[in-house]
């Protein structure tokens, strides 16, 4: 009985929501470690990583040994665990790399060395969190950011609402001195999770005013280089945006149009990159309404502006050398007796008229609003994210965000920024075909929805955005099908995927180098 007393307490204690730190005066079980190795396939057996090689090494061949009498050699992403092999790591997670071989991929646009580490420390991570170890070494592979990202991504889990909860797992990193690069991937990650976090969350826990709160909060460490502005309804109502307005009039939550400025650069006058999230923070379709089936998943309809914020709060954590402007327009689509019906006529801050048909067809004209009220920063390039057609997903799936862009210069660093992350985008037609069927309208100068209704929807739909750019480098990534992840991508989770937050960051970062 008093065995079964200390052993309760002791998972309760491995399952508190604090990390704890570790040090000689608790107890062993408190102190369970774990060890993640990848190994590589070669022909006729395995290759082990370095840190692997050193390990085997430290314990006399023994991890060799036992990979060759345990079973085939391991595939990728496969894994097995040896118990007390080492006095400091009672659980040891050895999985499978792929080929040493593997790189860019032009076929799959991707790094696939780089995949195969995030899948494979992911999956090595989550095998040691379920057997309740809280600290967790990981090995750098040659790729300390690739471990870094596919540990920390693979370890999330929103259970913030749950009484029993997964075990939180610290990393490190085990046998390199690429301590930079695992840094570097963590705040990648960290990025990713936020955006995850915030797109998880229950509409009524993250409203926008609570949204715009949570990243005030998250940018509180980084005060002296961002300037944060929560615009009121007030504000909107003075700035013209009938768009927008139009969109949250139906709710009971006010708006907010959040204003985000990161200041980077040392030139303090060097142009910034302007990023704008569509931020509906619940979507029920508002007047046209949606069916209720999988309505829930509509909390996550503000994954633009969440992307977008967590992007700039990585870039500060980056201490990236870049200007950066962050809009986000949150509010909620609501039916009410104040909402927009299908038919009535609005008028956007640029003074464009717009036959709202479909009011579920809410978030191109909460951009369309911001994107005007950009243009008056004289941006170096605009970038704007959203959940916007279910057309987008329809056409191309989780595998990639579809970008629609006027700029080729613009799409090449996209690319190259996706490539690098895994989280990938794919260009798709900004044709005139689409242009006229949104401003074919019977009674303003355009209709929110395209004269064929869901025939190339995601391509009217940037269209429509198109009419409110007059910038050069603009680009509309449509984001509705990489919304949430269900098994696709193997180092995530089930649940809304936080994408492509990765890529926006390593695509800001990569504008330090092209000038």
């Amino acid at each position: 009985m008093t065995m079964l007393l200390v052993r309760r307490t002791v998972q309760r204690a491995v399952r508190t929501k604090c990390c704890r730190s570790f040090s000689a005066s608790q107890t062993h079980l408190n102190e369970r470690k774990g060890l993640v190795l990848g190994v590589f396939e070669k022909e006729g057996g395995l290759h082990l990583t370095e840190a692997a090689a050193g390990f085997d090494q430290n314990i006399s061949g023994k991890l060799s040994e036992l990979l060759k009498i345990s079973g085939p050699a391991l595939k990728k992403g496969k894994s097995r665990v040896f118990y007390g092999i080492h006095k400091d790591f009672p659980c040891v997670a050895v999985v499978g790399l792929g080929k040493t071989s593997a790189g860019v991929c032009g076929s799959e646009n991707w790094d696939t060395s780089k995949e195969n580490i995030r899948q494979a420390m992911s999956a090595g991570c989550r095998l040691l969190q379920d057997l309740e170890v809280n600290h967790v070494e990981v090995d750098g592979c040659g790729d300390a950011q690739s471990a870094a990202e596919g540990a920390a991504l693979g370890l999330f889990q929103y259970d913030e609402l749950k009484s029993k909860k997964k075990t939180k797992v610290t990393t490190k990193l085990h046998g390199s001195s690429d301590s930079t690069g695992w840094q570097k991937g963590v705040m990648y990650a960290d990025g990713q999770n936020l955006a995850r976090l915030l797109m998880e969350a229950p509409a009524n826990h993250i409203t926008p005013t609570a949204f715009a709160n949570t990243i005030e909060e998250r940018l509180a460490l980084h005060a002296q280089r961002v300037t944060i502005n929560k615009r009121s309804q007030a504000w909107i109502e003075q700035q013209q945006m009938g768009a927008f307005l139009s969109v949250s009039k139906g709710s009971e939550e006010p708006p907010v149009f959040l204003e985000l400025h990161y200041n980077g650069s040392p030139d303090s006058k060097q142009a910034p990159l302007l990023l704008v999230g569509k931020g509906i923070t619940f979507d029920s379709g508002g007047i046209s309404l949606k069916p209720s089936a999988s309505m829930d998943a509509m909390r996550a309809d503000m994954g633009g502006a969440a992307t977008v914020c967590a992007s700039i709060v990585t870039a500060a954590a980056l201490k990236l050398p870049v200007n950066i402007i962050g809009l986000a327009p949150l509010c909620e689509n609501m039916p009410s007796g104040k909402a927009t019906k299908p038919g009535d006529v609005v008028t956007a801050k640029n003074g464009k008229t717009i036959q709202v048909d479909n009011t579920d067809a809410e978030g191109r004209l909460v951009l369309a609003d911001a994107l005007c009220y950009g243009h008056t920063f004289n941006p170096r390039a605009i970038v704007n994210v959203a959940t916007l057609t279910g057309a987008m997903d329809v056409a191309l799936g989780s595998a990639a965000t579809g970008v629609f862009t006027n700029s080729d210069w613009l799409w090449e660093q996209l690319h190259k920024a996706s490539v690098v992350t895994g989280d990938r985008v794919w260009r798709m037609p900004l044709f005139q075909h689409y242009t006229r069927q949104v401003t074919d309208s019977q009674l303003a100068d355009l209709n929110n929805i395209g004269k064929y209704s869901r025939s190339g929807g995601a391509c009217t739909a940037a269209a429509f955005l198109r009419e409110f750019v007059t910038a050069p480098h603009w680009a509309h990534l449509d984001i509705a099908g990489v919304m949430s992840n269900k098994d696709e991508v193997p180092y995530l989770r089930k649940g809304m995927s936080g994408r492509p937050t990765r890529t926006l960051v390593e695509f800001a970062a990569g504008l330090t180098q092209s000038g």
